[in-house]
């Protein structure tokens, strides 16, 4: 049957037309909803300020339709949960933000919900700008933040949070299964259709006192199954403050991007294991640009950790100060291919690296690391199960300068006292093959190996141990025009191609020993 068209003869022609005028009369459906909950009232239509709407409850009885818009009045208090529904598309996302001038509006769920934020398998959602808080009477489990979730719904596409304020989230302080509470937490999981995320942002949110944890995954899929991974997941920008447990975690991703990220205090309050960024259940996991700072004790309470079932995981470019534990762990079940590069640690404490278990294939290149005066810092612990084969760690081109005291040592066993140290002896843990070349060990050192001692001159930095907060404060660790570390190192194949500061690495002379390239 011919189809016809006032406007065209040509039936393909009609049927262009015509799907064009169904695309426009869709985009424009389209509408922009303001929530106030001083002046609004539920009974109004909610498209204008003049007839906003009043209430969480009237946002999420209601269907949203791609491109539409909810804006919240700035400075308004909501108590509840917002729980919005509706999908929308590549092309039109339903948006959430504020409209006016003041503070972010404020949601809190007083802990009468799970979360003050969920997002349950729906598409294309944009969320920004909001102030998210849930304090119960007592901490209880499961109590989160903000909770984006995609279970038996398949693939959850394109989920952002941007500029929220979550802070004050009273959870439960144990760890894992048992209930851990989150600020902010994805969950991807189902029997009946595998799930997972391609498309979660997490940028330039800030997180307080949240406990358990600040941004983290969870997925109950077995962790060596590399099928449901989740992809094209980014946290970047964020600041967190004053965190309960373990601030970032990167839990069943492929590809993940985490970088410039400030964590300011974290394993505050809980008594198990945690530390600052970390990846579980994760394959070539990209952490750069990043600051940690403050993580307390040392049950672990390192920075960083390079987790169970990852590899390929590479730290490059952090910066990492005055954390208990120190600044990196490495440990667990198959995690291998673990890169750590152009680092700078001051003044961290109780250990530099703990290696632990069977890792294998790990390379420490070109970082900087800095022992305090009155510190007396393991360098290396070398701890866990005696592996039935080989495992690798290159360690080459590092500065290690010692104010205080630096060792190499084997754990023997834990201490009664069950705070995650150990007592300790010289030498290596299991059967390692090391490859310890071109890095300087200047200062107070004891329990070193003899071939570890044949660089110990000064290797002149500008002004070592004179970092603060921030990366930009770090100058000090760049290397002086007369430092013997230029043009010294060991080429490393695949190097990232840029130092600490940006300067280009040399693709065909040797690179300086250190986190600065200089020439």
């Amino acid at each position: 049957m011919r189809s016809s068209c006032s406007r065209h003869d040509s039936p393909v022609m009609a049927c262009l037309f015509c799907f064009g005028v169904v695309l426009v009369c869709r985009v424009a459906q389209a509408k922009t909803y303001y929530v106030d909950s001083s002046n609004g009232n539920d009974r109004n239509a909610g498209i204008t300020r003049a007839t906003a709407w009043k209430s969480l409850d009237k946002v999420n009885n209601a269907t949203f339709s791609p491109g539409d818009k909810i804006l919240f009045k700035a400075g308004a208090h909501f108590t509840g949960q917002l729980h919005p529904r509706g999908t929308g598309t590549e092309t039109s996302p339903i948006i959430i933000d504020v409209y006016g001038k003041g503070e972010k509006p404020l949601i809190s769920a007083q802990g009468r919900f799970r979360e003050a934020l969920l997002l349950e398998n729906q598409d294309y959602w944009e969320v920004n700008n909001l102030q998210l808080t849930n304090t119960g009477p007592t901490r209880e489990p499961f109590r989160y933040g903000v909770r984006v979730r995609s279970w038996d719904h398949g693939r959850m596409r394109h989920i952002q949070l941007k500029n929220l304020f979550v802070h004050d989230v009273n959870g439960s302080l144990v760890k894992k299964d048992k209930g851990e509470g989150h600020g902010i937490v994805w969950e991807n999981g189902g029997d009946r259709v595998k799930s997972r995320f391609d498309g979660l942002l997490i940028e330039g949110c800030q997180l307080a006192r949240t406990d358990r944890n600040g941004i983290c995954g969870y997925t109950p899929y077995p962790s060596p199954d590399r099928t449901n991974r989740n992809l094209n997941v980014v946290i970047r920008n964020n600041l967190l403050e004053d965190i309960g447990g373990d601030g970032i975690k990167v839990w069943g991703c492929q590809g993940a991007l985490v970088e410039r990220n400030v964590i300011r205090g974290a394993r505050r309050r809980c008594d198990d294991y945690a530390a600052g960024i970390w990846p579980w259940a994760s394959d070539d996991t990209l952490f750069q640009f990043n600051e940690v700072s403050g993580v307390k004790g040392t049950k672990d309470g390192e920075a960083f950790d390079s987790d169970a079932y990852c590899k390929g995981s590479t730290y490059q470019y952090n910066y990492s100060h005055d954390n208990d534990g120190g600044f990196m762990l490495i440990c667990c079940a198959d995690n291998t291919d673990t890169v750590i590069r152009y680092n700078i640690s001051q003044n961290d404490r109780a250990r530099l690296f703990h290696m632990a278990d069977k890792n294998e294939n790990i390379k420490i290149y070109n970082n900087v690391f800095f022992v305090g005066k009155g510190s007396d810092v393991q360098l290396f612990l070398w701890t866990g199960e005696q592996a039935t084969g080989s495992r690798a760690a290159q360690i080459v081109n590092n500065i290690f300068y010692l104010a205080g005291i630096g060792r190499n040592v084997t754990g023997v066993r834990r201490k009664p006292i069950d705070d995650g140290t150990f007592f300790t002896k010289p030498g290596f843990g299991g059967d390692w093959n090391i490859v310890f070349e071109r890095n300087v060990i200047f200062g107070n050192f004891q329990d070193i190996p003899d071939v570890w001692k044949k660089m110990t001159n000064d290797p002149k930095l500008v002004a070592p141990g004179t970092g603060a907060n921030g990366r930009d404060s770090l100058d000090g660790y760049k290397l002086r025009t007369d430092s013997p570390c230029i043009g010294r190192g060991i080429p490393v194949k695949n190097n990232g191609s840029r130092d600490f500061w940006g300067n280009k690495i040399p693709d065909d002379e040797n690179p300086a020993i250190g986190a600065d390239e200089r020439r």
